[in-house]
């Protein structure tokens, strides 16, 4: 079965955290904030194929670099955000479109973009929509990663 994990990129950079911090940084290292970082160490453990999804950059691999510091989300009104038909280009681009299952490590924002961008996924899950709020979230992946068992289908 061909799956893969998205996980969200987060507002936290590492422009914002080191005052060394200058020009690019991989995907992996960019994003510092504390929730980002579980989902990517949930992604790794658990998934071949993963990927960062950003509203400027939009999918992000592990070593894609990231130029510099924005500050740009999804729901927001930002000019920059990338369209669905350029996340579905890129999806494409990555032969992504038609994966048996996609682990979305997102929020409720996640739940109406996903399903545009890849219409023929066999199956789109959220395991954390749902969770009352981020640190609910952040204990969900601990204990994942703690027992090394993915969330339950």
């Amino acid at each position: 079965m061909n799956r893969l994990c998205i996980i969200p990129c987060g507002s936290r950079k590492i422009w914002d955290t080191s005052l060394s911090a200058e020009g690019s940084y991989p995907a992996r290292q960019t994003y510092t904030g504390a929730l980002h970082r579980k989902c990517q160490a949930y992604a790794a453990r658990f998934f071949e194929e993963w990927s960062i999804l950003s509203a400027k950059h939009g999918f992000l691999l592990p070593d894609d670099e990231v130029p510099g510091n924005y500050n740009v989300a999804f729901g927001s009104k930002h000019p920059n955000i990338l369209s669905v038909e350029e996340l579905s280009r890129q999806a494409r681009m990555r032969q992504w479109e038609r994966m048996d299952e996609i682990v979305v490590l997102g929020g409720k924002k996640f739940t109406a973009l996903i399903p545009l961008v890849f219409p023929e996924a066999g199956r789109i899950v959220y395991p954390l929509v749902g969770s009352k709020g981020i640190g609910y979230m952040l204990q969900s992946l601990d204990r994942a990663l703690a027992s090394d068992k993915e969330f339950p289908a």
